[in-house]
């Protein structure tokens, strides 16, 4: 598997690299890589930070100091309404995962820029050496029978000791679990399964518990419009569609909607699961069990399980575009970013239910340009109604199938109405 991250999966041995030489040249390549290549911001704040270090001077590679000699920013500039470094510096460790997550990339020293730091670490991995392997026993054929893969236990949530918020999804986690809110919906071996029992059949019956992994405003975002983000002027009140995706340290309350709902799916059919933050979530964790994505340009894995698909999610020329890469007239349902959040009237999501071959598990996405969008999404997960909308536009055979479809929904005063299925994609 590629090389990644610390904050992605945990490495088999690392040590500090000495060689300011090794770290240049690693700096080289990735400077000339896409994911940076074709910024001007994202590969000016990474060489100008690996080279300070090399230089002795990381302690002054503060936010301040970051913006005025790197952005051009005035000494006295205000942070909190400028956040650039901050942006920036987000999309480059969102863009160094991506780097080093495709597997030509492995066994390249690793450039990591921790989150809450802007001072790089440079690390080498040491592989240990792979044991002989050892003489396998001699098994009568006709006795030699298939072993189910070992039951993962189930790991519980676990609150993050700087997001209060975490808290408070275990909470109405349990709650709407308790509340009943799929009291209608619970497995009962005797009656034949409803369309909700079928669609979530992947996901119920591994034996292995279920992954959400949520996406997090709060964290970086991958758009175009962030990266001119300038200082907004003091006299415009409206709040662009960005700002409220990108409020620090709050979930999206619509993502974590959507989350109490599914979950309770899976409590009221006696499926474990855990809950993840997007961030935290490293490819072995997704590759232990089902998969539940929430969320859409805040959850870096949804942006990249949806990359070969035909509907999927684009930023360009000022807005977030949910695209049909299959059509002549290069169909795509657009929000602008720079939009006020206030005037948003209609929003576009994406329901799929596929087996992803990269991480071998079934996964389900619920996911919207923007979290109204997310919420409708949600809806067709436990609504039954709105499920068997969607099914009628799909093959007989659909449980048998991989499945995508692309929603829309009307925003009125902030909340999302009924689902409308617009496509829907089988193979």
């Amino acid at each position: 598997m590629a090389l990644a991250p610390k904050s992605m999966q945990e490495p088999e041995s690392f040590s500090t690299v000495p060689d300011p030489t090794a770290v240049r040249e690693q700096l080289d390549r990735l400077l000339a890589h896409p994911l940076f290549a074709n910024s001007k911001r994202y590969p000016a704040l990474l060489a100008y930070a690996v080279e300070q270090t090399l230089l002795g001077n990381a302690a002054e590679l503060k936010e301040r100091t970051i913006g005025v000699e790197v952005f051009g920013r005035a000494a006295a500039y205000d942070a909190n309404a400028d956040p650039v470094v901050r942006v920036t510096a987000g999309e480059v460790r969102k863009r160094l995962s991506q780097y080093y997550y495709d597997p030509a990339h492995e066994g390249e020293m690793v450039i990591e820029l921790p989150v809450g730091s802007y001072v790089p670490v440079f690390r080498i991995q040491e592989r240990a050496p792979e044991p002989l392997p050892e003489p396998e026993p001699e098994v009568d054929p006709l006795t030699l029978a298939e072993v189910p893969p070992p039951a993962v236990a189930a790991t519980p949530t676990v609150a993050h000791p700087h997001w209060i918020t975490w808290v408070l999804v275990a909470c109405l986690v349990i709650a709407a679990a308790g509340a009943g809110l799929f009291a209608g919906l619970q497995y009962r071996p005797q009656e034949p399964l409803s369309n909700i029992d079928k669609f979530w059949a992947p996901v119920i019956s591994s034996a292995n518990p279920a992954t959400f992994c949520l996406g997090e405003p709060a964290k970086d975002l991958n758009m175009d419009a962030v990266n001119s983000l300038e200082a907004p002027p003091s006299k415009t009140p409206p709040e662009p569609l960005y700002f409220r995706l990108h409020y620090s340290g709050n979930l999206a309350l619509a993502d974590v909607i959507t989350l109490t709902r599914t979950a309770a799916a899976l409590e009221a059919r006696h499926k474990t699961f855990r809950v993840v933050p997007a961030s935290e979530a490293s490819f072995v964790q997704l590759r232990e069990g089902p998969i539940v994505l929430i969320g859409a340009f805040d959850n870096i894995w949804t942006l990249r399980l949806t990359q070969k698909l035909r509907f999927g999610f684009e930023s360009r020329n000022g807005e977030a575009l949910l695209v049909d890469r299959k059509s002549k007239q290069n169909t795509a349902w657009a929000t602008a970013w720079d939009l006020p959040y206030q005037k948003l009237s209609r929003d576009y999501a994406i329901v799929a239910r596929i087996h992803d071959a990269t991480t071998g598990q079934p996964v389900i996405i619920a996911a919207g340009i923007s979290e109204e969008g997310t919420e409708a999404a949600g809806e067709i997960l436990y609504n039954p109604q709105f499920l068997d909308s969607l099914l009628a536009k799909a093959p007989a055979d659909w449980e048998s199938k991989n499945m995508e479809a692309v929603i829309e929904t009307q925003i009125i005063q902030g909340h999302s109405g009924p689902p409308n299925v617009l496509a829907v994609e089988t193979w």
